[in-house]
């Protein structure tokens, strides 16, 4: 056999690739991870009673903006790492402007804050808690993000199990806001950036192994 018959024979039946599946296996991943976090709030944790009330103020969106913001960054920059060769994109920008954000508003408050309250202001009433609850939650997230991410190829490892990580983690706090009663950013800062972090760090470590095609 010639080469230019092995090429052919080689090329010979294969498929066009789906456009579509990128989307569709994120997506899907997504609707999981947020409905898997959101029943288990609901039904273990239980919502706060007075949600509606809360809801009417400024500070519990930007409670949930900081997540959301976390969560469109992380999913930019994993659908992209889900292809071999395709660089992180702008979405990690997004994510350090997010950070940026809440750490400054955190300094803010604590500058402006009696110096006799800023400890108590950045544990809050549940920081014991907080980030285990979190990392917790992101566990149906996890597991899908990483289903969806090995029926791709990713070639960044490290890179995209720690995006696919920090997915979960922030579809995970976008739940448990809807449960935390914390309203103070200096805590927002520490402790749902460290519940978000534990999933980003196992991602980071597992994707080298699950990921690997």
């Amino acid at each position: 056999m010639n080469t230019d018959d092995f090429v052919s024979m080689l090329a010979s039946g294969v498929a066009p690739v789906d456009r579509r599946t990128l989307a569709r296996r994120f997506s899907g991943a997504v609707l999981a991870g947020l409905l898997g976090a959101a029943l288990l709030v609901v039904t273990i944790m239980g919502v706060l009673p007075d949600l509606g009330q809360v809801m009417v103020a400024p500070i519990f969106w930007a409670k949930i903006a900081f997540p959301l913001c976390l969560m469109i960054g992380a999913l930019s920059m994993v659908m992209r790492l889900a292809r071999p060769g395709i660089a992180s994109g702008p979405g990690k920008m997004l994510i350090v402007a997010a950070v940026a954000s809440v750490w400054g508003g955190s300094i803010y408050v604590l500058l402006v804050a009696p110096p006799d309250d800023r400890v108590a202001i950045i544990l809050g009433q549940t920081w014991k808690v907080c980030a285990l609850n979190i990392t917790l939650l992101s566990m149906p997230g996890f597991v899908a993000v990483f289903w969806a991410l090995r029926g791709l190829a990713p070639t960044n490892l490290v890179l995209s199990g720690a995006c696919g990580g920090l997915l979960a983690g922030s579809m995970a706090t976008l739940a448990y806001s809807l449960q935390c009663p914390e309203m103070q950013v200096p805590f927002w800062g520490v402790w749902y950036l460290l519940g978000m972090l534990v999933p980003t760090a196992l991602g980071a470590l597992l994707g080298r192994r699950w990921l690997r095609w």
